[in-house]
């Protein structure tokens, strides 16, 4: 089976012997970082007996379409509930993302990431109502919340909710997350993980320089090696993942970080080269280092945010994109309710 979008896999063998007498770079990182592979193939899936997978509103639209997923598509329409027709769509969309949420339950043994509403990115209440919404459908099919992480895109009032949803025993990815502000007001909420975007910040500089970045300069992967090294550095548990790679040297250039998402173009490539991995990231550096502690509150956080136009255009860009997607989904979905 294979989905056109993406499906975010944490591998379960990334630990090499010490002894092995031959070690790819892929292997070289695995001594380092917890390796995560994005694929959008169910049989990769399988092949790479992954921990954890994330769902999201992209991959849904993909997919509802696809004839090998009707009858999963029309139980969750039949089953929607609302006295009206848009309640009833709403209802059926995140029915049916907490249903392919559900199949991939089967095929993992960790973690599952739902997306909560896009559109509810800057209101709080209603991003933990939502939240709480999808936990109980899961538990409809009896996956426990244990299994699920409720994705949030990161501004201020996401982070919030996140923090909220902390105390309540529901876990939080936080997405969409380019500036280290973001990070610190997501440690501070104590949330379970964050993914800073590498990638798409270069993408950023690239286009306003109009040059090429070399590793060690890239502007991604020095805004991840700041968060790593500060979260550390003050004891914050929240771990980071760094995703939205570009090649194999902006991902070796993290090697030491907690997760690194990486495609399995890239991890290809990796297992071909036999280059020693160097760590690059090292927990036990970062308490040595003179980092001082970062204030932060809404208005800390908001000005910073005005400040760093890379983060405002990326957080924004990716939320309407995510809306954009939900609205095509739920269109869809009206289709086949009328």
């Amino acid at each position: 089976l294979r989905l056109a979008s993406r499906i975010t896999c944490v591998t379960r063998h990334n630990l090499v012997p010490h002894f092995a007498r031959t070690m790819n770079s892929r292997q070289g990182l695995g001594q380092h970082s917890k390796i995560v592979a994005d694929t959008g193939d169910l049989d990769s899936i399988k092949q790479l007996q992954p921990v954890d997978a994330t769902t999201n509103p992209s991959l849904i639209l993909a997919a509802v379409n696809d004839p090998k997923f009707a009858d999963l598509v029309d139980k969750a329409i039949k089953s929607a509930k609302g006295d009206t027709l848009d309640d009833r769509v709403t209802d059926a969309t995140e029915r049916l993302a907490v249903a392919f949420g559900v199949e991939i339950t089967k095929l993992v043994p960790g973690y599952v990431s739902t997306e909560v509403d896009a559109r509810l990115s800057f209101d709080i209440k209603a991003t933990i109502a939502k939240a709480h919404k999808i936990i109980a459908l899961y538990e409809e099919h009896g996956v426990s919340k244990d299994r699920i992480l409720i994705k949030i895109a990161s501004t201020w009032e996401g982070i919030k909710a996140g923090e909220e949803l902390e105390k309540q025993g529901i876990t939080c990815n936080m997405t969409l997350l380019f500036n280290f502000y973001q990070a610190v007001a997501c440690a501070h909420a104590r949330v379970r993980l964050i993914s800073p975007f590498v990638g798409r910040i270069l993408d950023f500089f690239k286009a306003k320089e109009g040059r090429d970045f070399g590793p060690e300069e890239d502007p991604g992967v020095l805004s991840v090696r700041k968060i790593f090294d500060y979260y550390k550095k003050h004891g914050h548990e929240t771990i980071v993942m760094g995703a939205s790679f570009r090649s194999v040297e902006e991902v070796l250039a993290l090697a030491g970080c907690d997760r690194l998402t990486i495609s399995p173009a890239l991890l290809k490539k990796m297992e071909e080269m036999s280059d020693a991995v160097p760590l690059k990231l090292d927990a036990a550096a970062a308490k040595t280092k003179d980092i001082p502690a970062v204030e932060m509150s809404e208005s800390i956080f908001r000005w910073q945010m005005n400040q760093d136009a890379m983060a405002t255009e990326k957080l924004a860009d990716g939320i309407r994109k995510f809306a954009a997607d939900l609205d095509k989904l739920e269109e869809i979905v009206r289709s086949k309710m009328t």
